[in-house]
């Protein structure tokens, strides 16, 4: 063979070679990626030939699938969307958000552990259905948060936990969405409607209850006194500095009381929780230190991120701090930042003896015939506190709601543990109004958190005892009567 054909014949190899590395590249490393592409229409009509499952609360569906007559077989139907989308998400064209995203493949019947009914209906000529996922929430629970936190006339979020488990028995986030024409199989109505939400100032497709962080405020200074209880150092009954006015080192600034009201010039840690008294908590945590406050902080779960199966924001404590910063964050001001799912926990660690449940969502995996194919099961996310400094606070919260600033939350017949919180966010903004505690205090079956942003209808004048524990109050009783 002459030179010239020689070089025809190699450059002909390469080519070939190069042509069989790129078919095997696409059709192995890439494979999945093409497929998968929102863009990919042979996909999406396989996805949509098949039933997916139901997701499903107290039994009941609150997202299903019903069967059409057009080219995508079946279409996804939410009932009372605006009241679940904070957990279920959507699933569209476009993707999926929220559980719908998160137990996909169980959803649409791909999950390993179905894997035995799938070959049972590749054997008998059945259809292939997906699985259904049972959700931790109560719907009466779930309900009064909804209702609670629209009628405060502003945006917010509540989180319920039983203490004992973790399970999540309400997640609310106000305001909500309609997740029905986001699974429309018209793609025009589908963008318009995303577009809109998307350009809405007040967030509708934000979970707030999972992804937003907000100063916690005074809710912050059970934390605080956690820390304290557990440095050795104090008792509930410690006798403690609260000056009208606590001047902050190395700064003009200084820390004032609610509404400018005296705490006496000293009182006992338990009476300083009891009436939320800022400068005694301020100067109780340059006292702790910065080091013992992230520490508990870090106990109760914060700088850390949460998935319960969706993932979680990440609640902050700060760190390189100065005294005047430090005091502020034992008040649950400065850069201290915690979502309403990480306020729920820590009420959940102290009614639960010190110990913090991992929080989850998910109850059952079910096969097609509903039959259980896993159960979620409560796990240990951290020990906070001792049992005896859990029982200190929550004898010291308890008071809170008998006979100071969280009255608002009491429960005929019932002690509950609580903890008010009005946090200051932006100037010349009225603060968020919070509140976060448990109930029976003797034997929680639930703990929760609510926030309700910018003091919700009342504005300026709002404290977190006239706005957000009305609404605890409400969870709290709906969860206890079932």
């Amino acid at each position: 063979m002459n030179k010239p054909l020689r070089r025809i014949a190699v450059a002909c190899l390469v080519l070939f070679g190069l042509l069989f590395v790129n078919a095997n590249y696409i059709q192995g490393v890439k494979a999945e990626e093409l497929r998968n592409r929102p863009g990919n229409a042979r996909i999406l009509i396989q996805q949509y030939e098949r039933h997916r499952g139901p997701i499903l609360v107290d039994r009941r569906p609150v997202a299903s699938s019903k069967e059409t007559r057009d080219q995508l077989k079946y279409l996804r139907v939410y009932r009372n969307g605006g009241l679940y989308a904070p957990a279920t998400g959507y699933y569209s064209l476009y993707g999926a958000t929220g559980i719908e995203r998160a137990e996909n493949e169980v959803l649409n019947g791909t999950d390993a552990r179905l894997f035995v009914r799938r070959v049972v209906d590749l054997i008998t000529g059945k259809q292939p259905k997906g699985g259904a996922v049972e959700l931790t929430l109560n719907d009466d629970a779930q309900r009064a948060a909804y209702e609670g936190l629209r009628e405060s006339g502003k945006a917010g979020a509540v989180v319920a936990l039983d203490p004992r488990t973790g399970a999540i028995l309400a997640m609310a986030s106000v305001p909500s969405y309609n997740p029905n024409p986001l699974a429309s199989h018209n793609s025009k109505e589908i963008q318009r409607y995303y577009d809109r939400l998307e350009a809405d100032p007040s967030k509708p497709m934000l979970n707030r209850a999972l992804q937003n962080t907000y100063p916690p405020g005074s809710t912050f200074k059970v934390v605080t006194a956690a820390a304290a209880l557990s440095s050795g150092g104090y008792k509930p009954s410690s006798q403690i500095p609260a000056p009208d006015s606590l001047p902050l080192p190395q700064s003009t600034h200084a820390i004032q009381n609610f509404g400018g009201s005296s705490c006496g010039g000293q009182t006992t840690l338990a009476q300083a929780l009891q009436i939320s008294c800022n400068t005694a908590f301020a100067d109780l945590g340059m006292e702790v230190g910065e080091d013992a406050l992230r520490a508990q902080a870090e106990k109760f779960g914060l700088d850390s991120q949460v998935e319960v199966p969706m993932q979680s924001a990440q609640s902050v404590f700060p760190s390189g701090m100065d005294q005047a910063q430090t005091a502020l964050s034992a008040i649950g001001q400065y850069d201290v930042r915690i979502t309403p799912l990480q306020a729920a926990m820590v009420a959940a660690g102290v009614a639960n003896d010190g110990v913090v449940m991992k929080p989850y969502l998910v109850n059952e995996v079910k096969a097609p015939d509903l039959s259980t194919v896993e159960r979620g099961q409560p796990e240990d996310y951290e020990r906070a506190v001792s049992p005896e400094v859990a029982g200190q606070l929550t004898e010291m919260m308890k008071s809170v709601v008998a006979a100071g600033t969280g009255t608002s939350a009491q429960i005929p017949g019932v002690e509950v543990a609580g903890k008010t919180g009005t946090a200051q966010h932006a100037p010349g903004e009225p603060p968020h109004a919070w509140f976060t505690g448990f109930a029976p205090a003797g034997d929680p079956e639930v703990a929760v958190a609510v926030v309700v942003e910018s003091g919700g209808n009342m504005g300026s004048e709002a404290t977190g005892g006239q706005v957000a524990a009305p609404i605890a109050k409400a969870v709290m009783e709906a969860v206890m009567a079932t």
